[in-house]
Order: C-alpha cells, then sequence, then structure tokens
C-alpha cells in the first residue's frame, strides 16, 4: 500500500459501528450536491508547503432501482511540484442513500510512476465484496474509505464521552480492517479559512510506509450538522502533513460552527 493510500485510509476512513448496530443510517447530514475542498500542506523542516489539494462531492443516482449517492474524492498534487512527484487520484463508492452502505467502489491510482486501478462490488446481504482476483468475507455494515467518511459524518456525538473508542470496519486492497476512533472532546481551533467550534477526533492508523501507526493523527470536524472535516494532522516518516478546508458548496445547514472568517 504506498502513501496516498495510506493517507486516504486513515484521513478518510471514520465510520462508526456500535454494538447495537449503526446500519440503517438515518443521513441527516448533507444532500446532494455537496462539494468540500481542502489543500493539503507538507512539513519537513518547520514550514509548510502547499503540496496539493483534494475535493469531495456527492451526486445523486440510482442502483437497481434504489436511489443512491455517487461519492467522489479527487486529489492532485500542486502542479508546482508535479516534476518532483505527480499525483491525480480518483476514489468513487456509489451507495444506498438510506443506509449509506456501498454498493460499488472504485479508485484510480496515478502517483508518479505508480499507477493502478481497482474495482470492488460489495453484497451486503451476503456479507462478500468481490474484486477481479476473488470473493472475500466481510462483515455486517462494511464501507469502503470514501462511503466511510460520509456515514461518519451522521453519528451523534451528543452522548459521546472522553476517549469513547468507536468501533468500524472498511475493506481496502483485499482486506477487511477492523479499527476505531476515539472521542476527544470539544474545542475552538483556528484555520486558514477561519475560527471553529470543533469536535476533536482521534483515528487508530495502520503502521505502513508512510505512517507510524497508533493514535498520531488528529481530526477536527465542524460541531454543528454538517460534521464537516475542518483540519487534519499527522506527524508521517519524514515531517507531517496537514489538511485544512478552504472551500464548501450546498451543504446541508448553515455552518454555524464557524465564528469568523480569517480576514486575508
Amino acid at each position: 500500500m504506498n502513501r496516498t493510500q495510506y493517507l486516504f485510509l486513515s484521513f478518510f476512513s471514520l465510520l462508526p459501528l456500535q454494538e447495537k448496530g449503526l446500519c440503517n443510517l438515518n443521513n441527516t447530514a448533507f444532500y446532494a450536491g455537496e462539494k468540500i475542498s481542502y489543500t493539503i500542506y507538507y512539513n519537513v523542516i518547520g514550514l509548510y508547503v502547499n503540496a496539493g489539494k483534494t475535493d469531495f462531492t456527492i451526486q445523486s443516482t440510482t442502483w437497481n432501482d434504489n436511489d443512491a449517492f455517487i461519492f467522489t474524492a479527487l486529489g492532485k498534487s500542486n502542479i508546482k511540484y508535479d516534476w518532483i512527484f505527480k499525483v491525480r487520484d480518483k476514489y468513487e463508492s456509489v451507495v444506498d442513500a438510506k443506509t449509506l452502505l456501498p454498493y460499488q467502489f472504485s479508485r484510480q491510482i496515478n502517483e508518479g510512476s505508480f499507477h493502478k486501478k481497482e474495482l470492488v462490488k460489495f453484497n451486503q446481504k451476503a456479507k462478500t465484496a468481490t474484486t477481479a482476483e476473488d470473493v472475500f468475507k466481510v462483515t455486517e455494515c462494511t464501507y469502503d474509505v470514501v462511503s466511510a467518511i460520509y456515514a461518519a459524518r451522521n453519528y451523534n456525538f451528543s452522548t459521546a464521552l472522553i476517549n469513547d473508542k468507536i468501533n468500524l470496519n472498511f475493506f481496502l486492497d483485499k482486506t477487511l480492517y477492523p479499527s476505531y476512533f476515539k472521542f476527544l472532546g470539544r474545542e475552538i481551533i483556528t484555520t486558514k479559512y477561519g475560527k471553529f467550534k470543533v469536535i476533536k477526533l482521534a483515528p487508530l492508523l495502520l503502521k505502513g510506509s508512510m505512517f507510524e501507526g497508533g493514535e498520531k493523527m488528529t481530526i477536527w470536524v465542524s460541531d454543528d450538522d454538517n460534521h464537516i472535516p475542518v483540519r487534519i494532522e499527522t506527524p508521517i516518516i519524514v515531517g507531517s502533513i496537514k489538511v485544512d478546508l478552504v472551500g464548501y458548496e450546498n451543504i446541508r445547514y448553515p455552518l454555524s460552527s464557524l465564528i469568523e472568517l480569517v480576514q486575508n
């Protein structure tokens, strides 16, 4: 698994899965038409450099006569640094509009000289994930790394206690990953976009070529009904990464967690 895959894996896979079951999620966090944009910064000597951007969009569609959403995540490196390492990635998930469970997940990875395409079809009733290579058994409420983000936005944090661990399962690279994220409380932070009231989370990272593993990543999501990730920070093997919200369109609710905009 390469570096960008690990970033997606830990940055975008925060699905809460409670023992009593939240499989039949009631989507109250977003509508079709939403677009959220982020800038990715890389720090190696105390200076953050604009390394790239990523956009998340939602479209409505149908799948076998069922209402569905298409979640798309596009990542690209800053054109100024393409000569060093060019990234053009696309991750896409088609999910049931009611349960938010995935029907299909695909990704097209183009990172330097590395290129990969993958397609996974989920059968939630049979609890299987089918790739070009094989059919894999998964558990109830198994998500991919993109659908997990949107499902997590519908989690009710009102009853969460400090250091609560919420379990999650997701399928990637022919493997089912059990993990969790930890609720660290509420606070106020200032980003390049503005000052926000936020919910603070720490996901469990998998050890790999980019991350050391453990609970070293921190994610702040807007403390309102949208639950939009506002900032992500994590150390990596060399340096650190920060991902900041820079724009949004067609969100379902007013961004009431925004206290004030940063004056540029």
